[in-house]
């Protein structure tokens, strides 16, 4: 046949069914596997057909009437038009294809010719089956007839009816009534459209006149509108002699315009929509009620047309029963009574099936339908009545036909046919009779996993007649398997429940008949199950953030290039597709959604495969967002300034919120600026507001939550406040005297919306507080007033109302404050200064009595200049300083002076006016202190050996200086330095210095700090480098030097330690002569001559005990005699440098002690407390001897 050879369809058309008990199927098809291997014969069977109604819309271009079918042999067609024979072929017109039997009829002539019903019939020599009756309508265009209407004239407050009568046409049918420019006839109670398309008016009224009612009838199936000619309505008013009558209706009690009577029933098919309409006339206009009796209506009813017409879609059987309507209005009642009745077309109880049975078997066909009212029942055989092909072994008992010793002639095709006057229904039923040995379908060797505690199932399809017998067996047992885990299905199907590890094997199925049998073999492998071992868990993220969700499987290792890890959102898989813009992917087992948006909240499940099972894990995705911006902002209880403002929450994604914000905006002051007016806990959905008086107000409301504020609402309509008088008065009032006799008076202005009418301004009310008198009042529109001719400095009580045209504010609050204030008269006595250390100064006086101060006591302010340097006799007064000491205290700290100055010192009040007269100078002289930086420190010539140093005195010696302390030591870049070696400099007129015996190439680091009595100052240091020897690597003992010119007189050398050979190689920073062969071994002798000179000093030492007094002696030369003077020595370094390494420390001991006592706790505070006890002198004299002492012990037992 033409459809088997077509491949697309030879799946659809040969679909494998049943396979064991082929008398209970409800179609036969033989399978294709089965006709590969012999030719069986198959009765016709029906497969495609076109519907019971083919409506031929002008617009199709063609209409196919479809009939095909299948059997073998391919079947023959053939075609009954109206019970009569037609053969499409025989019309050139149709079109028609080779074996089918579908024919087109095209849309290009006169259609009526083809209207009809057909039937189609497919016929092999096994037997004939047909079609349902298929019904060709050609339908008509609809059009009102052509017609001259009257005009209707009705009186006024009478009912009238315009009758639409729309023509027939293809529903469904929709009316409508407009005029002639297509505006709608307006509806309401008193004017409807009936379910007949008439326009029914319950009374006329004047306005009811007019030219151009049109009824418009809708055909959408076929596109087509059509309408009727125009209707005039002329509508009579009503005449009267009396005035108070004119143009009145007369009230009558309603009547039905339809439905007519008192009673009707209705019939309609279960699954329409049911339909009762009553419209009523009379006046006033009657309401229409309705019920159903003794039952109440169904929740899906609805009622339309201003409640004049009931509808129940889609009608069942419980809808029947009866309606009532009843139409009412003040002068009586009319009721309509309808009995409704739901029939059914027909339908199945018991549909025909087909059926292969074995020769010689019995053959039941059974056919029943249900129906209202009950459908009659055909039998046919081959498309022919029953009756019309008598056989002796076929009868007929009830609703079923019986065939006796069924033979292969009796195969047939027999149709049922039931039918009533709502339809017909049609089913075939092939009829096979045959024998045929077991076929197995399924194919041998088939593999099947599963896992344990599972279940599988294992196929064997079989084709035969009769039905075989299936068995199954594993391993060549010779019993079949058996017990409660295993069952053998109808189709021959084995079904193992809760799988072990012990079934893997080879099973087999066997298939047997009376014709004989057929086996094939499966293999079953039990497998490890898939187990999630790390889930999803429910997440709250934040919305534009990255989600994360974990999942990792176990699994059998058999199926590792079988597996797949998938993921689904509700339910839906998502596609994976690693884009750039793509915001899903997994990166070890770690799912990731970038840049989370709303729509990826739900439910993600993880779902981990393999071929024989699976294993899911779900985890609950939140977004959290902002809440969404509340809707439908309501102003209510509007009672003058207050007013109630209700909304509805928006969403607030996943994050409770926890307040909404109020805000306003006033068109008045400051049009377009929101502020805050209330915040309401987020639980709540409305606010009482209070608001300021003569404010055009509207609102909006934002909502809050733990995300942060969302969007705000849309703002509110306007709602203006009455004015009224204000309600608080001006706040943060300052009374100020900026003058002897003035009193200024300034406060906070009330807010521009707190004015809460026109015209604002402020009653200014003030009284002496020490005397008695009456309030003298001023009103001002500013926020400010000055009283002039004032006593200085005395009481004032102060109160300040704000009013406006409505009134005036609450009672104002007193304020007391004090006139203008004039300069203090007095200055303090008894100045005295106490001499701290060398920069610190406490002074003290007497206060002023408050008499002479004539204010508020500001504090007392103390001025101090420098008048000269000690050092020098001439005075040259330098800049004033000046320190305020608030509130009332009779002493106070001077810190910061200069040392060794001579001082001149004043003691002042002052209030809010200004400074008072200053007390007597006082004079003093501060001591000696240690000597600032020196100016200018650095290195002008460098050589091999030598290094010239100058400098120039500091700019303030800060006393009388002694001397300099130089210091210096090997350094490198890694900071590593050699020891400290120190030149004591005892005269002051020294600026330059010579250091010779230095190491050749090495670099070096000095330091310079100058000396009084008192200590040495800061250091200055500098660097070099010493240029590269010639001659020899190895440098004589280092000595030190005066410079030539001015040269100290003839001082004895100070003992230095020499550097040793290891320190300069520290220091060296030559780069290419470390990596000399001569010059490593070199400098290993040097390492092992110089350990061999430490131990022979260290065993001298021990050998010798300690030195006596008179060694000590004469290995130190007096001090005085060499020029030098220990209390230069210094160990501090400038603040850029680091710590000086080998450095003694006795010094720095007490040169931190001096700084202790200079130190001040709180400049200012009369409390404040020194070290200074005014005997450190001494005590640097004590120290400073063994400090030289332990400098020339470690000169003598440093090896040269």
């Amino acid at each position: 046949m033409r459809l088997l050879r077509s491949p697309r369809l030879a799946t659809v058309l040969l679909v494998v069914i049943c396979i064991c008990a082929f008398h209970t199927t409800s179609a036969i098809d033989i399978p294709l596997e089965v006709l590969g291997h012999i030719n069986i014969e198959q009765l016709p069977t029906i497969t495609a057909q076109s519907p019971s109604t083919l409506i031929a819309f002008p617009f199709d271009e063609s209409f196919p009437v479809i009939c095909e079918a299948k059997g073998n042999p391919e079947p023959e067609f053939r075609w009954t038009k109206n019970d009569q024979e037609f053969d499409p072929f025989l019309d050139p017109r149709l079109m028609k294809e080779e074996n089918s039997g579908t024919f087109v009829i095209p849309n290009n002539g006169n259609l009526t010719e083809y209207q009809g019903t057909y039937r189609c019939y497919a016929s092999n020599k096994l037997g004939i089956a047909i079609s349902k009756e298929i019904e060709f309508i050609v339908p008509n265009v609809p059009k009102f007839p052509k017609e001259t209407l009257d005009p209707v004239v009705v009186e006024e407050g009478q009912p009238f009816t315009l009758k639409c009568d729309p023509p027939n046409g293809i529903p469904p049918l929709q009316i409508y009534w407009m005029t002639i420019n297509l505006q709608h006839i307006e509806q309401d109670q008193r004017v409807s459209v009936g379910l007949n398309g008439d326009l029914y008016f319950s009374h006329a009224v004047e306005k009811d006149s007019r030219r151009d009612y049109c009824c418009f009838a809708s055909f959408p199936r076929i596109r087509t509108i059509v309408q009727k000619t125009a209707m005039s309505v002329i509508v009579r008013t009503r005449k009267s002699d009396s005035s108070e009558n004119a143009n009145a209706i007369l009230e009558r009690k309603p009547s039905l315009l339809t439905p007519p009577g008192g009673k009707s029933e209705i019939q309609l098919v279960k699954g329409e929509d049911l339909n009762l309409e009553c419209i009523a006339e009379g006046f006033p206009t009657p309401q229409v009620e309705w019920m159903k009796m003794g039952h109440k209506f169904p929740s899906k009813v609805r009622f339309e047309n201003h409640g004049k017409l009931v509808i129940v879609p889609r009608a069942e059987q419980e809808d029947s029963g009866k309606y009532m309507c009843k139409a009412k209005n003040p002068l009586g009642e009319v009721q309509h009574t309808f009995t409704v009745t739901v029939e059914e077309p027909p339908e199945w109880v018991f549909e025909p099936e087909s059926q292969l049975s074995m020769i010689g078997s019995d053959v039941h066909i059974k056919c029943s339908a249900s129906g209202i009212p009950q459908p009659t029942t055909t039998w046919r055989v081959n498309g022919g009545p029953l009756q019309e092909s008598p056989a002796r072994n076929r009868r007929v008992i009830g609703d079923t036909i019986v065939i006796h010793n069924a033979q292969v002639s009796d195969s047939a095709v027999y149709q049922c046919e039931a039918s009533n006057r709502h339809g017909t229904i049609l089913s075939n039923a092939n009829i096979m009779i045959m024998n045929l040995q077991p076929m197995i379908l399924t194919s041998e060797g088939e593999e099947y996993s599963v896992v344990e505690r599972k279940r599988v199932t294992m196929h064997c399809k079989v084709f035969s007649s009769p039905p075989s017998t299936i068995t199954w067996s594993k391993d060549d047992s010779p019993e079949s398997v058996h017990g409660p885990r295993f069952t053998v299905h109808e189709n021959g199907s084995l079904k193992i429940y809760n799988v072990e590890r012990g079934d893997t094997g080879q099973y087999t199925c066997l298939a047997k008949n009376t014709e004989g049998s057929s086996a094939i073999n499966a293999m079953l492998y039990v497998k490890d199950p898939t187990r999630i071992v790390v889930a999803p868990e429910d997440q709250r993220i934040l919305i534009g953030t990255t989600a994360q969700l974990s999942c990792l499987a176990e699994y059998d290792k058999s199926f590792s290039n079988d597996f797949e890890l998938l993921w689904e959102k509700d339910d839906m898989e998502i596609a994976l597709n690693y884009t750039e813009n793509s915001r899903y992917f997994v990166e070890n087992g770690v799912f990731h959604i970038m840049n989370v948006s709303h729509s990826d909240q739900g439910v993600y499940t993880c779902v981990a495969k393999t071929p024989a099972d699976q294993d899911v894990a779900s985890a609950l995705l939140m977004v959290l967002d902002v809440p969404d911006a509340p809707e439908n902002l309501v102003l209510s209880d509007r009672k003058g300034r207050n007013v109630t403002l209700k909304w509805v929450p928006g969403d607030d994604h996943n994050s409770s919120t926890t307040e909404f914000v109020i805000e306003y905006e006033e068109s008045h002051w400051e049009p377009s600026n929101w502020k805050e007016l209330l915040r309401v806990p987020g639980n709540r959905n409305s606010a009482e507001l209070r608001l300021n008086g003569n404010v055009n107000y509207c609102f909006r409301v934002s909502a809050v939550n733990a995300v942060g504020t969302g969007r705000p609402s849309e703002a509110t309509e306007r709602y203006k406040t009455p004015p009224e008088a204000p309600d608080r008065n001006p706040e943060n009032i300052r009374i100020e005297g900026h003058l002897p006799h003035e009193m200024d008076i300034k406060w906070e202005p009330l807010l521009p919306i707190e004015h809460n009418g026109p015209s604002l301004e402020y009653k200014v009310s003030y009284r002496r507080q020490d005397v008695e008198e009456d309030w003298k009042e001023h009103t001002v529109k500013r926020h400010s007033f000055v009283v002039r001719n004032t006593p200085t400095f005395v009481p004032y009580e102060i109160k300040i109302q704000a009013k406006n045209r409505q009134g005036f504010g609450p009672e104002p609050k007193l304020v007391t404050g004090y006139s203008g204030e004039d300069f203090p008269s007095a200055a303090p006595d008894d100045v005295a200064v106490e001499v701290m250390n060398s920069s610190v100064v406490k002074v003290s006086w007497t206060r002023v009595h408050k008499d002479k101060l004539h204010g508020h006591l500001g504090g007392y302010r103390i001025s101090w200049w420098r008048l000269r340097s000690l050092l020098d006799s001439k005075k040259s007064p330098g800049d004033k300083h000046t320190l305020a000491v608030p509130g009332d205290k009779n002493r106070a700290t001077v810190p910061i002076l200069t040392p060794f100055s001579e001082y001149s010192l004043i003691v002042m009040t002052f209030n809010g006016r200004g400074n008072g007269p200053g007390s007597h100078p006082v004079n003093f002289k501060t001591p000696e202190g240690v000597p600032e930086k020196n100016h200018d420190f650095r290195v002008t010539d460098v050589q091999r050996h030598t290094v010239s140093l100058v400098w120039k005195p500091p700019l303030e010696p800060n006393g009388i200086l002694i001397g300099y302390l130089l210091k210096y030591h090997l350094i490198n870049d890694t900071e590593e330095v050699g020891p400290l070696q120190t030149v004591d400099i005892s005269k002051p007129e020294t600026t330059t210095w010579i250091l010779r015996d230095l190491e050749p190439l090495s670099k070096y680091k000095f330091y310079l700090c100058s000396c009084t009595t008192v200590g040495c100052g800061p250091d200055v240091s500098d660097e070099c480098t010493t240029t590269l020897e010639t001659t020899s690597i190895l440098a004589p003992a280092v000595g030190l030097s005066k410079s030539a010119s001015p040269s100290p007189p003839s001082t004895p050398k100070s003992p230095v330690t020499k550097p040793t050979r290891s320190t300069i190689g520290l220091a060296s920073i030559h780069g290419g002569i470390s990596t000399k062969g001569w010059f490593i071994g070199l400098m290993c002798a040097i390492a092992l001559l110089t350990l061999i000179v430490l131990i022979a000093c260290f065993v001298n030492r021990n050998k010798g005990g300690k030195y006596s007094v008179k060694e000590k002696e004469d290995l130190h030369p007096d001090v005085e005699s060499q020029g030098m003077n220990d209390d230069t020595f210094c160990e501090y370094s400038d603040n850029d440098e680091k710590p000086l390494k080998g450095s003694q420390h006795s010094l720095s001991r007490e040169i931190k002690a001096v700084e202790s006592g200079d130190s001040l706790v709180d400049y200012g505070d009369e409390d404040a407390q020194f070290n200074e006890d005014g005997s450190f002198i001494g005590e640097y004299a004590g120290r400073k001897e063994k400090r030289a002492s332990a400098e020339i012990k470690a000169t003598i037992q440093t090896p040269a």
